[in-house]
């Protein structure tokens, strides 16, 4: 037998429900596909879009600018450039959504769909963001993907922390050299926040762990994991030693240790060194560092994708083991 869908809910219930919880007519900022033309190029007249007259509480307009913080999400290329310049990343799911506000990040806005917006009510009650709700339709022209995680928010980018004041207490660092993968980068983090790893520094070329995909596929650990950029790298591994750590790159050396056999006997403060996917650590990155470990491995494999590597060596590495479940 089938169920009957259910009717979409319309604006005026939208309204009526939202003030029951708190949330303002006021921030409420509906729009459709015909709203949107245009809003790729940043620019164009505001469209009605607004809460309607019917509400009694006047209308409100969402112009081409208003959305542009979610135009063209799956240009990598375009975004990795544009999310860092202009101060914002974005955070995609719920569950996302609520863990960068658990950490302290300041939303710029909300995007969502009628369906979706009271799942996420009691945060954004709590704030005076304007909520963008459009059709399943309209979503997905302005996004270039199917919203189907329930909402997306654009947040306001967090200041980037002085490396020395970052790692000021930490015993177990991870060092993420040019790897420019997303989802490795999220893996990573994943990694670093379930064994306990205190920080995490990327390289100047190293993709942005505020990255969407980044995020999440790190199930919004880049939010609970202090993270900053190393500006000068691999000189950067002086810096660090003068920081009282001792570098360990993760590379297939001769002279290599186990990571069992190093971390059985690790310095307290201890980083350790990712390299990229596809030829490792750069030579004058090992060369500098102060020893070198690997994951003796069997069965004819040489090397495991970096995510793997990391889980592996930050599991090896963790100053305390992880609480039995």
């Amino acid at each position: 037998m089938n169920t009957p869908a259910k009717a979409p809910l319309t604006r005026q219930q939208v309204i009526d429900r939202a003030a029951e919880l708190g949330i303002t007519a006021a921030r409420l900022r509906f729009f459709d596909e015909e709203t949107i033309n245009g809003v790729g190029d940043g620019v164009g007249d505001g469209v009605d879009g607004g809460v309607g007259s019917e509400s009694g509480v006047g209308e409100v307009s969402v112009s081409a600018t208003d959305l542009y913080d979610y135009t063209q999400l799956t240009d990598v290329a375009l975004r990795s450039v544009r999310e860092p310049a202009e101060g914002l990343f974005i955070a995609e799911s719920s569950k996302i959504i609520r863990r960068a506000h658990a950490a302290g990040m300041v939303p710029r806005s909300y995007l969502t769909s009628p369906k979706w917006l009271f799942d996420l009510a009691d945060l954004i009650a709590a704030n005076d963001a304007p909520i963008f709700i459009g059709t399943d339709a309209a979503v997905e022209a302005l996004t270039g993907f199917h919203l189907h995680r329930g909402a997306l928010a654009a947040m306001h980018r967090p200041e980037m922390a002085d490396v020395s004041q970052l790692v000021a207490k930490a015993k177990r660092i991870v060092v993420i050299e040019d790897v420019v993968d997303h989802t490795n980068v999220g893996a990573i983090f994943r990694s670093a926040a379930a064994f306990g790893v205190d920080a995490v520094l990327v390289t100047p070329r190293c993709a942005d762990p505020l990255y969407r995909r980044s995020i999440r596929v790190s199930m919004g650990t880049v939010f609970q994991v202090p993270w900053t950029r190393i500006e000068s790298w691999p000189a950067g591994v002086d810096s660090l030693r003068e920081l009282g750590f001792h570098v360990a790159a993760l590379a297939l050396e001769q002279d290599s240790v186990a990571i069992r056999d190093f971390a059985a006997n690790a310095p307290e403060r201890t980083a350790i060194v990712f390299g990229t996917e596809g030829d490792g650590l750069r030579r004058s990155t090992i060369a500098a560092c102060d020893s070198t470990v690997m994951i003796p491995m069997s069965g004819g494999v040489d090397s495991l994708n970096v995510a793997a590597a990391s889980a592996v060596a930050c599991f090896a590495l963790q100053t305390e083991p992880a609480a039995d479940l």
